[in-house]
């Protein structure tokens, strides 16, 4: 590590009743990786808030290169060289990758010359190995993609302090391992690097420091060399037991079908193909995980499935019956549950209150509805069963659920989509971004839901967790179903070969 380049002392930072962050102090060092843990709400995304300007500290200070600096604005930040990658993006969707990068620059002439920025751009990822299209709209990217743009606006600014806020979380084991190397590449060039992470082994290996803030406040700081699992998970949660999700037994899955994809064909968003020819079958009481590196299709599918996206060719069978051409809301009553990727914009509604996104597709039925009226009684009780039953954390469910912590979203969101007893779930990275006792305690949700019967397609970017919770993985490589296997019958080696590309000889609808 090389000299000190930022110390954060005593930063305190309240929102009306609630200490956000009390007395945090943070020190950073050219050329290190510091990685900061922590719950969700235990103050993380707030400090990092306080440092690039968003939120001004109502105690202690920050010094930037020896001097005591007021960070005033995010802009402010950037121009001194400190800037952070949101988990939630700051990208213009209808503009190119190019024009974002450009309104982002400080060189902004009256006209954009989009080649040249193309070029730039192009230059930039080969550099970082962030491969990424500057002539694409943004709203045509995929999550992980859109990252990387954000990525490139901070490098191509000069950063000298990234901050990354679950950067390997919308990417494949393989990937983030990418994005690693690419980190300490920048961490060697000098620059000073801060992650945002839920991911103990992945910070273990690769940060060369460890902050874990818990409650608002430093429970622990430590060299990544010295710390373990155990270590970190007792600071991290304290000492709070959770319930160990074991490996799923072989066998006890029904032989009752489900849904079944017949030769399944779809396009992107740039009207390219994404699915080609997927055939596949997911029986009731099976948990089916799809696996493959980011952007090969894994959003296309779930978007096929739950209506929101059409098929070229090919069927949805649900339960024996053809959905293909059924809207949305028809598949929802037809006993379709959908937990997108992005919870914020697709599974909830940030500005209305708790109560309100428990009846969002509910609300004109009779569930919630009384002579063209919404029963808000019903629905108060609804919220407070929620909470109860998923131990959802919230300020009052009269409150918006932006308000929220994204763990606690995300039960919100997983809650009412389990609460219509669905004959099948599609969960899209359904931990994503989560602490150990959120992601856990969404993991047993579905879980559960299997073992009274539901079929799950699983995606997600972890083997293990496919590994632990599924009973059999499809690889999706290019749009293409490379093979399915049971997971009793395969290792981490063989799924990783078919996330290259490599096809299995075993049928699809093994």
């Amino acid at each position: 590590m090389g000299e000190l380049i930022l110390e954060m002392k005593n930063i305190t930072k309240t929102f009306g009743s609630v200490v956000a962050n009390k007395d945090v102090s943070l020190q950073l060092y050219s050329g290190e990786i510091h990685a900061l843990l922590g719950e969700n709400g235990a103050g993380k995304s707030t400090l990092m808030n306080v440092l690039t300007g968003i939120y001004r500290p109502d105690g202690g200070a920050v010094y930037y290169k020896g001097k005591k600096v007021s960070i005033r604005s995010p802009k402010q930040a950037v121009n001194m060289g400190i800037g952070m990658v949101h988990q939630h993006f700051r990208l213009i969707p209808t503009l190119s990758v190019a024009e974002n990068v450009y309104l982002y620059s400080e060189d902004r002439k009256f006209m954009l010359n989009q080649k040249k920025m193309e070029n730039v751009i192009l230059e930039c990822s080969e550099k970082f190995n962030l491969s990424v299209d500057g002539a694409a709209k943004v709203w045509q990217l995929s999550v992980g993609e859109q990252q990387r743009v954000e990525i490139i606006k901070l490098l191509y600014r000069g950063a000298e302090i990234l901050i990354l806020d679950e950067p390997s979380a919308v990417l494949t084991p393989q990937e983030a391992e990418e994005m690693f190397k690419t980190l300490r590449k920048m961490a060697d060039a000098g620059k000073a690097v801060i992650v945002i992470s839920h991911k103990m082994n992945e910070v273990m290996n690769h940060a060369n420091r460890i902050t874990v803030l818990k409650g608002g406040m430093v429970e622990d700081t430590m060299l990544a060399e010295d710390a373990t699992v155990e270590r970190l998970t007792k600071a991290v949660v304290g000492d709070r037991e959770f319930e160990e999700i074991l490996p799923k037994e072989d066998g006890g899955v029904s032989k009752e079908c489900v849904l079944e994809l017949n030769a399944l064909e779809a396009l992107n968003d740039k009207g390219l193909a994404a699915l080609k020819n997927i055939t596949m079958q997911v029986h009731k009481g099976e948990i089916f995980g799809i696996a493959g590196v980011a952007g090969n299709g894994q959003r296309e599918l779930s978007e096929v499935i739950a209506g929101l996206r059409p098929a070229v060719s090919g069927s949805v069978v649900l339960k024996g019956r053809d959905v293909t051409k059924d809207s949305i809301k028809g598949r929802i009553q037809n006993g379709i549950s959908f937990i997108p990727e992005d919870r914020l914009h697709m599974g909830l509604v940030p500005g209305l209150n708790f109560k309100e996104n428990v009846i969002l597709k509910e609300f004109d039925t009779k569930k919630y509805c009384r002579h063209g009226m919404i029963d808000y009684s019903v629905a108060e009780h609804a919220a407070n069963r929620f909470v109860a039953e998923h131990e959802i954390k919230n300020g009052g469910i009269d409150l918006p659920v932006s308000l929220m912590s994204g763990g606690n979203q995300q039960k919100l969101l997983i809650a009412r989509e389990v609460d219509t007893k669905p004959s099948l779930i599609v969960a899209v990275y359904p931990v994503r971004g989560l602490d150990i006792g959120a992601a856990d305690a969404i993991r047993e949700i579905l879980m559960e839901e299997s073992r009274n019967g539901t079929a799950v397609i699983l995606i997600s970017e972890e083997l293990e967790e496919i590994f632990k919770m599924c009973d059999r993985v499809g690889v999706l490589c290019n749009g293409e179903l490379m093979g399915v296997r049971k997971v009793h019958e395969t290792d981490f080696n063989e799924i990783g070969k078919m996330m290259s590309g490599e096809r299995s000889e075993v049928a699809a609808h093994a």
